[in-house]
């Protein structure tokens, strides 16, 4: 359709006919449905009318192309201008194949294969009928408490600004409306949902102005610039306005100073929820605030069709902002080509055939290898096919592995890590204990455990969380692994056999008990339907393990938030000066992460020689090359993740004592040497000041390069201006 006839559609709509678009409820109010249009029960709580749900403008939660295609068919019927509904749901990391949750996958550092996933899921999930995905979440996380951190790349602007466009790419493609196998994305949470106080779900914000631009905003911003249709809202406040009702952040700086004229959408019942927050009085000033604000979908809650045909007619809320949302719903639409074709990709006969495909499941399978991370290895690993290995642990022989937002993923698809190495490796070399349950552990699994190691060359141990302990209202004040599986390498340390703990989790977690304990530590997070198979490549040596951490991992609770891009102070602790007690520090933990950011072991060793500059001064014209030579001084082929850091040693404000700025990944061979080359230009300099005006100062800065944050060489240079 051209602008023009969207227009006169809008013009033919009656006042609730446009309000019904502002709409989105789950699939269960629709007929065609496996509940055939129930609005009975808890449903009718909504206020909903039969009458409303044949004029609603999208469905939330229903997959399948069959049901999809009945669906969208019998609403046309019922729909008096035949207006067709968006299907949209949450595809976060894989619609049947699944992928490593986000978090593993930012650990890959590899935004290709994310923009590879990122397509396949796509193309998964618009075959089986879905036109939008809730997908990327971009939010800056630093609280592992936290258990949404797992839907986050990790605790890096930089980095999650790379990862969002990638996604992006990948879900979109550069044809949303003739290619049928790509998705609209919708990036969220807007804004720094991730800085919740206490790590706790749902919670307060209260950042500057300066600190949320500086760090929170831009990766949503580079969603946006990488074209992405729509944004959601965050459930929290922001500078004491809860998100859905903040104008100041959806009108102002969303809508006129980025110019978003996409599709914004609510959070799950956040339009009602600003009663809650102590914004509202009632559900009519609930809706009066979100479209104010500019929210252009309600999702699952009432308030718009409820309220706000009487706030038109009484002139409290102006029938343009109402146009301005339904335009905005018909042109995405529009754009997703769903009134030519309202059906779009939704195939079942394709279905069959496309999802879960031998093809997707081997780039899963690939990514779920480059996302895991080696924290520790004393040469135990890799593993000999001939060694004798007790399996042990409640994921030995566990399908959950597959994470949290898998949700299409199915355990019945899932190859466990006992299958996966009997089947790659040798049956006969494996002996199986369960030692565990995830927070359970008896006197009798103890001494089986202990039987069973006694009779194996390398105990391996799979360890971590339920699917349930992360995830969205997975907040955990306690981040250690469960007591019981704590109990459990204790009574297999006193064997003094070798131990490899292999670990499945959505955080980062307290690793003390383990990591003091065994002789190896692979970070394999969620790892997706093909993650055991990736894992046992990795423990055999079939793969080079070559992830690196986006997230710290702390070494204490008590030190949360811990991130490597933290200030000075005033009085920093100074190796130089270990005695002094009037310095920012704990008495009895370090201030460093046990892991920090970008870190992550190989199996082989790389050695970085001095950096090398094209000058001492840079000018704004006049980039500098920044030029390190690395060299695989090991045994055996890897990739290594070059890091590049700076620091400005004296700014308008205070700068962090590290900022990632650029990374190259390479892989050398046995013996190889290679000069890796960064440009480093002005404009990777600049950050808000005070008066939130973004520009560089001139002065001294140092240029890092490293494996890590911490593991880095350094330059200085003079910026002239």
């Amino acid at each position: 359709m051209e602008h023009k006839q969207l227009t006169e559609l809008l013009e033919q709509m009656t006042l609730e006919e446009k309000i019904a678009q502002m709409l989105q409820l789950v699939v269960t109010f629709f007929e065609g449905s496996e509940e055939d249009g129930q609005i009975t029960g808890p449903m009718k709580s909504l206020g909903i009318t039969a009458e409303t749900v044949n004029q609603v403008g999208s469905v939330l939660g229903l997959s399948g192309a069959a049901k999809v295609i009945q669906v969208q068919q019998t609403h046309l019927k019922n729909d008096r201008l035949g207006i067709p509904m968006i299907f949209m749901a949450d595809i976060i990391h894989g619609y049947k194949t699944i992928f490593p949750i986000p978090l593993a996958i930012g650990c890959s550092w590899d935004q290709d294969l994310a923009e590879q996933s990122a397509a396949v899921a796509a193309k998964e999930a618009a075959v089986s009928g879905l036109h939008v995905t809730f997908a990327p979440m971009v939010d800056l996380v630093r609280d592992p408490r936290w258990g949404r951190v797992m839907e986050s790349t990790g605790e890096d602007t930089y980095l999650n600004s790379i990862f969002a466009r990638a996604f992006v790419r990948g879900f979109q493609g550069e044809d949303l409306k003739n290619d049928v196998n790509r998705v609209a994305a919708c990036v969220k949470h807007f804004a720094a949902y991730g800085a919740g106080e206490g790590g706790r779900e749902y919670n307060t914000v209260d950042l500057s102005e300066r600190q949320l631009r500086e760090y929170y905003l831009p990766a949503y911003k580079a969603a946006l610039d990488e074209g992405c249709e729509l944004v959601m809202t965050s459930f929290n406040t922001v500078h004491g306005s809860p998100a859905t009702g903040n104008r100041a952040l959806m009108r102002d700086l969303l809508r006129t100073e980025w110019e978003f004229d996409g599709v914004i959408i609510s959070d799950w019942g956040a339009v009602i929820e600003l009663i809650a927050h102590g914004v509202a009085e009632d559900e009519g000033e609930a809706a009066y605030l979100a479209v104010q604000a500019g929210i252009d979908i309600e999702m699952m809650t009432s308030c718009y069709v409820k309220y706000l045909p009487e706030l038109i007619r009484s002139g409290k809320v102006d029938e343009s902002l109402i146009n301005e949302a339904v335009l905005r719903i018909l042109n995405l639409k529009n754009k997703l080509g769903l009134f030519e074709n309202p059906l779009r990709g939704a195939d079942p006969e394709a279905e069959r055939e496309v999802v879960y495909c031998d093809e997707h499941r081997a780039v899963s399978r690939e990514l779920a290898s480059k996302s895991c991370v080696l924290l520790k290895n004393t040469g135990v690993l890799p593993l000999q096919a001939e060694q004798k290995i007790a399996l042990i642990g409640p994921f030995a022989q566990s399908t959950d592995i597959l994470g949290p937002w898998s949700w299409m993923g199915a355990g019945c698809n899932v190859t466990p890590l006992n299958q996966a190495i009997q089947e790659n490796i040798s049956a006969s070399n494996v002996v199986l204990a369960e030692g565990s349950g995830i927070d359970t552990i008896t006197d009798v699994q103890i001494q089986e455990a202990i039987e069973v190691a006694y009779k194996s060359d390398v105990i391996v141990l799979a360890l971590g969380e339920s699917t349930h302990m992360s995830g969205e209202g997975g907040s955990r004040a306690d981040i250690t692994l469960p007591a019981a599986q704590l109990k459990l390498i204790t009574h297999l340390k006193t064997l003094d056999k070798p131990m490899v703990a292999i670990l499945f989790n959505g955080r980062p977690l307290d690793l003390h008990g383990v990591h003091d304990q065994v002789d190896a530590v692979l970070e394999a997070w969620f790892p997706g339907g093909e993650g055991a198979s990736a894992i046992t490549d990795i423990l055999y040596g079939e793969v080079n393990p070559s992830g690196r951490l986006s997230m710290s991992f702390p070494h204490a609770v008590g030190q949360i938030p811990v991130y490597y891009n933290h200030y000075n102070t005033g009085r920093p602790k100074k190796e130089s000066e270990p005695d002094n007690r009037y310095a920012s520090q704990y008495l009895d933990i370090p201030n460093e992460p046990l892991f920090p950011f970008g870190y992550g072991l190989s199996y082989t060793e790389f050695e970085y020689g001095e950096i090398e500059l094209s000058a001492k001064v840079m000018k704004p014209e006049q980039p500098l090359q920044v030029t390190v030579t690395v060299t695989n001084t090991g045994q055996m082929a890897g990739e290594e993740v070059v890091q590049l850091y700076i620091r400005d040693i004296t700014g308008e404000v205070v700068r962090p004592m590290k900022e990632l700025k650029a990374f190259i990944k390479i892989l050398l061979q046995p013996g190889e040497c290679r000069e890796v080359s960064f440009i480093l230009t002005e404009e990777q300099l600049r950050y808000h000041h005070s008066d939130l005006s973004f520009s560089s100062d001139a002065g001294e800065f140092v240029v890092f390069v490293g494996a890590n944050s911490r593991d880095v060489v350094e330059r200085r240079f003079r910026l002239v201006k």
